[in-house]
This record gives structure tokens, sequence and C-alpha cells, in this order.
């Protein structure tokens, strides 16, 4: 593939860029966003929704056989509960917070540690209608045309609606956002522009707001009386009470390697997103635990999926060094000012459009010829000096994050531009859910990157950790009022059901998910097992 030498880039970068071109969005999200690329997606053959798109490694684990069999839980230790949560990132500990407010014993059950998730990895900020310049409506209608009015008007209605209370919350939580002088002496909540947004609306902590948000989280989650905390502990399958509804799940404890029934009234799943699975054979600046596995267990019960063929790439993960691939350089540099250019020098895109919008124009001029290519690396510049002589000490000031990465790497963004190209970020779609984070399953709930709807078809900056908040808060009130007094039969039976209908698809049985880990964790399951079966050899 062409590309332009690094050193000429520099020395195009240079010359003042022109105003960017114009752009038929519709026609460069067709012909070079990676969602519509050729082999992007299958169809579904078994489930709920069946014959809708999907991405092949996440139909090939939408369509697996489970990966217990009843003889494998058979006698294992049971565990009875009020409320079950599976995820320990923003999501699983706003539910979590809130039903146990409402006085409900919750386990939260999480795959690795408490707190560890994407939700830190969201630097940028969270969106809330606080403005004077600003309203609910506008806030509504830049998520509807960002998403291009594929979301669900009612979850979207929710979503802006609550976003000042979800800030309030946080604020009574003890989370800190930045602030800024206005005349008169007065201080306010510092507001920033967002791509595919109408006015200022995102709220931050610098560059790190994710980070902050989750140890705000991780405090009082680790401090409610009504809260039990099960680390690296990931769900291998739901239980259920014969009758289609959700009554729990089994959870592998990584500790006593071994398997553990949790019977509860309700469940809510904040298992995250499909990162992991590296569509497209892009790199992903998501966790490791994000494998799909929500999406795997809650499909296996019956739920439906929605726009499970939508993905978002971010515009600016790094592109040198190799070794830094997959992180990422928040959107709050273009909402400060950083333009991108390419290997002319040329502004290629407004860098405030929406994030498919931009990722698909990066790729355009990598494709066509003028990206930029340095140590084999491909990309397109994001001028972080001329940032900084707009703005003297904006890079240490602002954005920390970027700062640590440029260092990483063994450069000073003050003095040179950093290459950046679109990585594999958030799952738009996900599990059909209403506005009170409930599925077609009763007894099972959803919130955050896990469920569908609230998006659409692309995901503005700052509503994914507003969105965690909100239905974090409604998922957790709606599964608090479940009767957990008589939990009754928990079990197995709907597997039974589901590897009919894989046989009847001609699908094999040998194929058994969810993943719990990628390939590069080196897990296996029947050799962890196997270390809660070795006897102990005394001492001495």
């Amino acid at each position: 593939m062409n590309a332009i030498p690094w050193a000429d880039a520099l020395a195009a970068l240079a010359a003042p860029p022109a105003a960017p071109p114009a752009t038929d969005v519709q026609a460069l999200l067709r012909r070079w966003h990676p969602d519509h690329q050729a082999g992007a997606s299958v169809p579904l053959r078994v489930g709920a929704s069946a014959g809708q798109a999907c991405p092949p490694p996440l139909a090939a684990l939408l369509h697996a056989n489970t990966l217990i069999d009843d003889t494998d839980v058979a006698g294992c230790a049971t565990v009875d509960t009020g409320l079950l949560v599976i995820g320990g990132g923003g999501a699983g500990c706003v539910a979590a917070l809130t039903a146990a407010a409402a006085g409900v014993k919750v386990v939260l059950a999480t795959k690795l540690g408490l707190g560890d998730s994407n939700t830190v990895m969201a630097e940028g900020g969270i969106q809330a209608a606080i403005g004077a310049e600003d309203s609910l409506q506008a806030h509504f209608d830049d998520t509807i045309k960002a998403g291009q009015r594929a979301g669900d008007p009612a979850l979207v209605r929710a979503l802006v609606t609550e976003g000042p209370a979800a800030i309030r919350w946080l604020i009574e939580q003890g989370m800190s956002f930045d602030r800024e002088e206005q005349g008169g002496g007065a201080i306010r909540l510092r507001r920033k522009r967002a791509g595919g947004t109408s006015v200022p609306r995102i709220l931050s902590t610098r560059d790190v707001t994710g980070l902050e948000m989750m140890r705000v989280l991780r405090e009082a989650v680790l401090l409610h009386p009504n809260i039990t905390v099960w680390n690296r502990s990931p769900v291998v399958e739901l239980l259920s009470d014969g009758a289609g509804r959700c009554r729990g799940a089994v959870i592998y404890s990584l500790y006593l390697h071994r398997f553990v029934l949790v019977r509860a009234g309700a469940v809510v799943l904040a298992t995250g997103g499909a990162g992991r699975l590296h569509l497209n054979d892009f790199p992903t600046s998501n966790h490791l635990g994000a494998t799909a596995d929500g999406l795997v267990l809650a499909y296996r019960l019956g739920a439906r999926l929605r726009e499970g063929d939508s993905f978002q790439y971010h515009p600016t993960g790094v592109g040198w060094p190799a070794s830094l691939r997959g992180q990422l350089i928040s959107e709050a540099a273009r909402s400060l000012g950083a333009q991108m250019r390419n290997g002319h020098g040329e502004r290629f895109i407004e860098e405030l459009s929406a994030r498919d919008v931009v990722a698909a124009a990066i790729l355009r001029e990598i494709g066509e010829g003028r990206g930029v290519e340095r140590d084999g690396c491909l990309g397109v510049l994001l001028d972080t000096p001329g940032l900084e002589r707009a703005k003297p000490g904006v890079l240490a000031g602002s954005l920390v994050s970027l700062l640590h990465l440029a260092h990483k790497s063994g450069t000073d963004p003050a003095r040179e531009p950093m290459l950046v190209c679109p990585t594999l970020h958030y799952q738009n779609g996900g599990i059909v859910v209403q506005p009170d984070g409930s599925t077609d399953v009763p007894g099972l709930f959803c919130a955050g990157e896990v469920s569908g709807g609230i998006h659409g078809r692309n995901r503005l900056m700052g509503n994914a950790l507003l969105e965690l908040v909100v239905f974090g808060r409604r998922a957790g009130l709606a599964a608090a009022s479940c009767d957990a007094a008589r939990l009754g039969r928990a079990n197995l039976d709907h597997v039974q059901d589901w590897r009919r209908a894989l046989a009847a698809a001609g699908l094999p049985l040998e194929v058994r998910a969810p993943m719990l880990f990628p390939e590069v964790a080196n897990f296996s399951m029947a050799a962890d097992r196997a270390l809660g079966r070795a006897p102990v050899l005394a001492a001495g």
C-alpha cells in the first residue's frame, strides 16, 4: 500500500492547512467504515435474532455450545442472594450500589478484579445537558443523529433526561470534575465539545475521566455492607427456573478452581463488549475481559440482540510505535483544537465530526495512498505541536494521558506529531432492553455496553459514561424489586433446548462459549479445574 514517508509528512506539516473539503458522509461510510466491508458480517442461524447480521467471530460464539453440563455442577456449593450483578466495571458497580441502597443483598461477581474494565479507559468525559446554551432536546437530537437514527427514542430520552441527575449523583459520591472561572468570580463545571455535538457538553477530569469515575464507584462498592464482591469469578452459564425466568448463574472461581451456583431473585449483566475478538483484525482499546460473555449467555437464554453488526472504531488509536497499537489518544485532544493531517499536510475531515465519519476518513486517506508510513506503521498525523503552539501548556494541563503515551514512545508531542489510526473501541449494539434495563427474559437485566438500542449505529463521545450511570441505576432499581423470597428451581434446562437448536441448524456441538479470556491469556478451564482436584501436600 502506498504511503508518504514520515520525514516527507513532517515537512508537509509546516504549511498551514486549508479547511477540509466537504464530505458525502454516507458514501464515505459505505466505502470505508469496517462494518461495511466485504465479509464483515454473516447472518445468525439460531436463536431469537436468527437472520440478523453479525461479525463472523461473534457469530461463532453466539452459535456455540455451553461450557458445562449438569454433571459439572452436581453437588457444587450454592449461594443465595437477592441480586447477582455480573461485571465489576462502572455499570455493574452503579447497579449494585442502587440495589444495595434499596436494601437488597447483592453479590457482585467480576471476571478480573473490581474496576478492571473499559470504564477506566474512557478518557474524554461524560455528556450531560447542564449548560445555559444547551437543552435536553439538543442532547437527544445529537445522539439520535450520530447513531444514524437507529437508536431507540425511549432509551435515548431516558439517557438525556437523567443526565443532569447522573452528574449530581456522581458528585455526591465524591467524583471530581474540571472547573473554570466565570465573570464575577463564579465557578462552573468546564464543558467541551465532542465530535458530532451541537454545543459544548462534555464534562471531564482532564483526560482521565473514566479512571476518576471508577475510583469513586469502586470505593463506594467496597464500603457498602449490602454488597459482597467476588473477584476473579467469571460467569460460565445463566440459570433458569424451567419457565423461562433467569434465576442466577454458574460462576467459576479462579481462587477455588471450581464452580459455584448463585441463585438470585434477579441478575444484572454488566459484562461489557466484544473488543477482544479483534473484529476485522483491528487492534483494540478494550481490556482483557471484553470477550462478549454477556451477549453469548443472554442470547442462549432467549434474549434478542440488535445492531449486532455495528461497532465503533475510535479514530485516534496510537498508530506508532507498533507496541502501543490499541491504546487511545482521547478525543479531548481534538476537542481542544488538535488538527489531523494526511501525508501531504492537508486537513481531510472536520475533526469534530462523528467518530464513525472521522475513522472512515482516516481509513480512506490510508487506502488511497495519502496516509503516513513510519517504521512500517500506517496512519495520519495528529498535529499536537500545532495545538501546543496555539494553546501553550495545554498538553501538560489537560492531556496527561496523551503525554504519557508520547513519553512511552520516546517522543515529545509538543515537538513531534503523533501517528494515529482507528482502533476497535466500542460495541454499538447489544441485548435488547427496555428503559428499566429489563430484557425479553424475565429476571434478566442489562446495563452498560452489553445492552443495545441507546447508541444506534454510532456512539457519541461521553454517552458511554452517562449510559452506565443512568441505566446502571435504572437496572439496579428495577432488579431490586424482583421477588427473591422464594427462589425455587434454578437449573440448566435451557441448555438442552439450545443444543437441540444447534443440532437442527447443523452447527457443531464441539465449539463452546463463552470465551472467558482471549488466546493471549493462555487460560484453560480444564487445566485450572485440575488444580482444584490436586491433593494438598503437607509442608515439611
